[in-house]
């Protein structure tokens, strides 16, 4: 089988599916990207580059559609060479997000696009002015329209899609929606479980286990969308209640999603002039290994996931295959993932109180939660797991796909994510 993936930040979403796809010697697969420091062995590779960069005196709501343009070129150049050398895939499989698969069926009109869907803008309802800080300008609500077109083309040019969760399938259009399955890219669960020995030293020399207060905090770039402004405000509330805890932080400085600070300044700098904590308490540790992360994840005691209404984060997923009492938002990415009370706990993610007082329910009680972190284990088990639910799930889109064959689609609401193929 060929199997052309395209996603510039090779490998993604992609990553398992791959890792399975390439222990095949019959499999033949090709990886379309921009250059970047990840590498796949066993698969080959093409990197391409823009020929310039988007006009900056282009109207801004345009800017976007622009550089969807120039990205959907750079790869179309690289689909003609392929083509022109005699290589033609059974299947693409696309992250469409930046308009790398704007052209793909004009280069490939008869192999089937499987193409990946993480998210579609509104004005509201979703991310956007959903935290009164950042309200929304009308400005906002022309650029966010505009900002859908390359989405809005892949959804019309792709012969199927994706999505991880239902929540981001139902933000896409609802005439769409039918050609969207709903499947996760998948939580190791075998790799990610709960070790009660655990044993971590940081950086500064402390070493921690089961036996300490631990409450963790991960997300990739400390920022607004995951809740950074709020949690520090609940940090120092906790630093006051909980004399004896740790405070373990993983992720950046930059900004992934939302707003930048003027002149280069970071929300964790700015936070940190703004709240009382203990510094020989709370530990920034920056972005670390993914080996190291599992570690923090396994040592957590509490773990607080914050996020507006947006892509659901893999580390949530990842915290409670871990075993971690999770203490989330109440906002419809997480809440499709955890109930409140049977598998974690919930709470306004406004609330710098709540959470402060979440976290002291669960270090209060350490057993009484026990059940709730066996729960919340067993539910990602049982939806989320990579190798007897999501991969078979996307394996079988692919091969229903090439086969010719249209996907079966359930659409009731509350099923689990795990797709079923004819």
């Amino acid at each position: 089988m060929r199997i052309l993936f395209i996603h510039q930040n090779c490998p993604g979403q992609y990553k398992h599916l791959v890792t399975h796809l390439k222990a095949d010697p019959k499999n033949d697969i090709v990886f379309i990207s921009k250059p970047n420091g990840n590498t796949v062995s066993g698969i080959r590779r093409i990197d391409y580059k823009l020929h310039r960069e988007p006009n900056p005196h282009i109207h801004h709501y345009l800017t976007g559609t622009e550089s969807g343009v120039l990205h959907g070129q750079a790869v179309a150049r690289a689909l003609i060479a392929l083509k022109e050398k005699g290589w033609k895939p059974d299947i693409i499989c696309a992250h469409p997000g930046w308009g790398e698969a704007l052209f793909v069926k004009d280069v490939f009109p008869d192999v089937p696009l499987l193409a990946f869907f993480e998210f579609f803008y509104h004005a509201e309802g979703a991310d956007c002015g959903f935290d009164p800080m950042y309200p929304n300008t009308m400005d906002d609500y022309f650029r966010l329209r505009m900002k859908n077109t390359v989405n809005l083309l892949s959804l019309d040019s792709c012969d199927w899609g994706m999505s991880p969760t239902f929540w981001q399938r139902e933000v896409h259009p609802a005439v769409y929606q039918p050609k969207i399955s709903v499947t996760h890219d998948g939580v190791d669960t075998a790799l990610l479980t709960p070790k009660p020995d655990i044993r971590v030293t940081l950086p500064n020399g402390v070493t921690l286990s089961r036996d300490d207060e631990v409450v963790t905090y991960v997300s990739r770039n400390l920022e607004p969308y995951r809740g950074f402004h709020v949690y520090m405000k609940a940090l120092e509330e906790m630093c006051r209640r909980r004399p004896k805890a740790h405070f373990l932080m993983v992720g950046g400085d930059d900004v992934s999603y939302g707003r930048r600070l003027p002149d280069g300044k970071t929300y964790r700098e700015e936070l940190l002039k703004e709240v009382k904590i203990d510094p020989d308490r709370v530990h920034f540790l920056g972005r670390i290994p993914y080996s190291s992360f599992v570690k923090v994840l396994q040592l957590s005691s509490a773990h607080v996931y914050l996020t507006y209404p947006f892509v659901l984060s893999w580390s949530m997923l990842e915290a409670m295959s871990a075993g971690c009492l999770v203490i989330g938002s109440s906002t419809r990415p997480v809440m499709e993932a955890i109930e409140d009370g049977r598998n974690g706990l919930l709470v306004d993610f406004f609330s710098a109180t709540g959470i402060a007082d979440a976290v002291d329910r669960v270090l209060d009680h350490p057993d009484r939660m026990a059940d709730l972190r066996r729960a919340a284990r067993q539910s990602i088990i049982d939806r989320y797991d990579l190798h007897s639910i999501c991969l078979p799930a996307q394996l079988g889109l692919i091969e229903t796909l090439i086969a010719g064959r249209k996907p079966d689609l359930d659409l009731a609401a509350g099923k689990s994510p795990a797709l079923t193929t004819s």
